[in-house]
């Protein structure tokens, strides 16, 4: 009898299917109501202000009910999956195993300290795999003889610490939080002292040169090294120069301490020129994809951000589960996990867990066709980038004959093969390709993640959303308000670049070439920066009316009070379920919801703002990093809950704006409803003051109670407290106009 095969995974529907299904229904009738009433509000406005008035906030409802639509998508059916590692491992020898390629970018040594892009580069290394089969490909888009650095020290570290993190089977394989985490709990494991003393003369040996800004010549002690050195002539600047590829260490040629074979570990710099357009990290991961073609070809890739490192050493294993299993394989283009950020502080107060878009989203896309890229912690199948999943794979990125080698290490370091890899390195070689367009990382939007999974959905390929219940990559979040803001806003940027895609709009193009809930899925994340159109009038309008003493809203003892309770308590109620069901408290949701409220007003708007700009030929998107380097105080009151003010931003203007023309409008529009018996017929709007008015506590506390250097700038309070004021003035005109 034949021995009947373990599973390699399994799939369970969410069991809120039928009460998310029913909930649906009933809101999209009581919307149906709610349109019926702005209808008959329009007819009977006695005045063309009041007209105007009921018009725009019923574009705003009209705008909130599209997005509430798009994210029943997520609510359908969603799945959670489970993989058995130990059934791969039992089906499967290590010869078996498929070659895998990692790729780490990075583009600043001042706002990614490369001691962090190198944590995140070992955490990887020292996966349970053959190391053999590993090669680690780190895109420098800076060009910096920093990184460089970095890693040929981090090559040698790596002698050590991989040998030491298998036989011990640590699970921490970032040195960095392993020596962190072991000091505040004891280290188990025999010979960490040593090591973590070497780690520690490498760490400073790393800033020490990132510091003075130079490598100099003493501190690089291999002559081989020293010659790479010779690239970074007088000419060379980070946006004008030639291809730089480094293989500082061949599976081939060098062992570890215990004499085992070591991973690849390849830097590249591609060539840049200010004459070409480089298509930001999608070109870095383009031309990282090209040269790992010709180096070491795995058929699998990781890709990580290089402030995100593993935490489980099997994760490998887990994707593979889902990409070796033959019911899924055949159109399976990739494995996306979670992204976990450890460190948050209690309450996350800038929502830094992202847990709709990064957990909650992926389960409800997963009982489609599966869930977006999320830009790292995802497991490719290279074939994915080559092409349509039913067309032959393009020959570039699976050349022929060559997708079955386990690593290619017997080539990877040949003269030949550097000179073929710098060549598709250049930045013209894309010039007349399909590069960007059909295979490889998509160009068109600055959130290259987002429009790559897309197109590939588009395109007959699936993909799963796999969340094991202990993380299996973590990584850094901005610690400060306004680089929380000024991410948001390039993603802003970038999710409309997708969204508004003549050829790929998600609700005409996704729902044609991939499926109805798909296409949802990715219009609701494209669409993402059009709350700020409800928000900001929500922000405005009944403050305004509020201060004119004019409802917009039914009074309290008016019935249709009632459908108005019941949409907002039934959105902000099952939005509040589904946090806590995935594992959130009530304290996070409500900061969530905050952020949500905030960004709706700042990085949402300007993102919006940018692009209808560009779209007109005024603008032309930029690029910015976020940077990973925070101040000691900043890194105190953080973790303390306190909000980051300390410097003059356009993003704090709009937001200290907004809080103190809802504080003014309910102070007044309090006074005068109680003078003139109002309160009724002022109700609702009152409550929509107060409710921002408690979101904006942080602002105020900011602005006026606080004394230390994360407080409000003077600047902004001043010119907050002037918008505020002129929106008084201009309410006190109109009503007595």
């Amino acid at each position: 009898m034949e021995k009947q095969q373990l599973p390699l995974n399994t799939s369970q529907s969410d069991p809120l299917i039928w009460f998310n299904r029913f909930h649906a229904i009933s809101y999209t009738l009581a919307l149906f109501a709610l349109f019926y009433h702005r209808s008959l509000s329009l007819l009977r406005s006695p005045t063309l202000f009041s007209f105007i008035s009921f018009l725009i906030l019923t574009i705003a409802d009209l705008v909130l009910s599209l997005l509430w639509i798009l994210t029943q998508a997520f609510r359908w059916s969603p799945v959670r999956r489970r993989a058995y590692a130990e059934n791969l491992k039992a089906s499967l020898t290590a010869a078996d195993l498929p070659a895998l390629d990692v790729f780490i970018c990075t583009a600043d040594p001042y706002k990614e300290p490369p001691v962090d892009v190198v944590n995140s580069a070992l955490s990887a290394m020292a996966f349970d795999y053959p190391a053999e089969k590993i090669s680690v490909y780190v895109s420098d888009d800076g060009g910096s003889k920093l990184t460089l650095f970095a890693f040929m020290e981090a090559a040698g570290f790596a002698r050590q610490w991989i040998p030491f993190c298998k036989e011990n089977s640590i699970k921490e394989r970032n040195p960095q939080a392993y020596f962190a985490n072991g000091a505040n709990s004891g280290f188990p494991h025999n010979g960490w002292r040593d090591l973590q003393a070497m780690y520690e003369r490498m760490k400073a040996r790393i800033e020490s040169a990132v510091e003075s800004g130079d490598v100099a010549v003493d501190q690089v002690s291999s002559v081989e090294y020293r010659k790479a050195f010779e690239r970074w002539t007088v000419g060379f600047t980070r946006k004008d120069h030639p291809a730089v590829i480094e293989v500082l260490v061949a599976a081939d040629k060098d062992t570890d301490a215990m004499g085992n074979a070591m991973p690849n570990i390849i830097y590249m710099s591609r060539e840049k020129s200010t004459a070409c357009h480089h298509h930001f990290k999608a070109g870095a991961l383009n031309a990282l994809l090209r040269v790992s073609s010709l180096m070491s070809n795995a058929p699998i890739i990781l890709n990580l951000d290089c402030d995100v490192y593993s935490t489980d050493p099997q994760a490998p294993l887990r994707a593979l589960c889902f990409l070796l299993d033959p019911a899924l394989c055949t159109n399976l283009a990739f494995v996306q996990f979670p992204q976990i950020f450890p460190g948050i502080n209690k309450n996350d107060i800038y929502g830094n867990e992202y847990k709709r878009l990064y957990q909650i989203n992926p389960l409800g896309m997963d009982g489609s066709w599966g869930p977006n890229y999320l830009g790292t912690g995802c497991f490719f199948q290279r074939r994915a980038f080559a092409g349509p999943a039913l067309s032959p794979p393009h020959p570039e990125i699976m050349p022929t004959g060559s997708s079955s080698r386990s690593s290619g290490g017997e080539r990877i370091w040949r003269e030949a093969t550097l000179e073929a890899a710098e060549r598709v390195a250049g930045c013209h070689y894309e010039k007349g390709t399909e590069w960007g367009s059909i295979i490889g990382f998509r160009y068109g939007s600055l959130s290259e993640d987002f429009f790559t999974g897309y197109s590939m959905q588009c395109e007959g390929w699936r993909s799963v959303f796999y969340s094991p219940e202990e993380p299996s990559f973590v990584g850094d979040f901005p610690s400060t308000l306004n680089d929380l803001l000024s991410q948001c806003k390039r993603w802003s940027l970038g999710l409309l670049q997708a969204g508004f895609s003549c050829s790929k709009c998600p609700i005409t193009y996704g729902i044609r070439r991939a499926s109805f809930i798909t296409g949802m899925s990715y219009a609701h994340n494209a669409f993402w920066p059009l709350w700020s159109i409800p928000i900001t009038i929500y922000a405005l309008l009944p403050q305004f009316a509020l201060l004119l003493s004019m409802p917009l809203f039914p009074k309290a003892s008016d019935p249709w009070i009632y459908l108005y309770t019941y949409l907002f308590l039934g959105s902000y109620g099952q939005d509040m379920i589904d946090f806590i069901m995935e594992g959130g408290t009530f304290q996070r949701w409500w900061s969530d919801q905050r952020i949500w409220l905030i960004k709706g007003v700042s990085s949402f708007l300007f993102g919006l703002i940018e692009y209808l700009l560009q779209r007109m030929g005024i603008s032309v998107a930029g690029f910015n990093i976020t940077s990973k380097v925070v101040d000691d105080q900043i890194v105190k009151r953080y973790k303390q809950g306190v909000f980051e003010f300390g410097t003059v931003s356009p993003f704090f203007v709009t937001i200290s704006a907004a809080a103190v023309i809802s504080l003014i409008s309910l102070i007044v529009g309090a006074v005068r409803a109680v003078s003139q018996g109002a309160m009724a017929d002022m109700l609702v709007q009152l409550f929509i003051s107060g409710f921002v008015v408690v979101n904006s506590w942080p602002i105020y506390e900011g602005m006026v109670l606080r004394k230390d250097s994360g407080k409000m700038p003077k600047k902004v309070t001043a010119l907050a407290g002037l918008l505020g004021c002129a929106f008084y003035l201009t309410a006190e005109f109109a009503r007595k106009g």
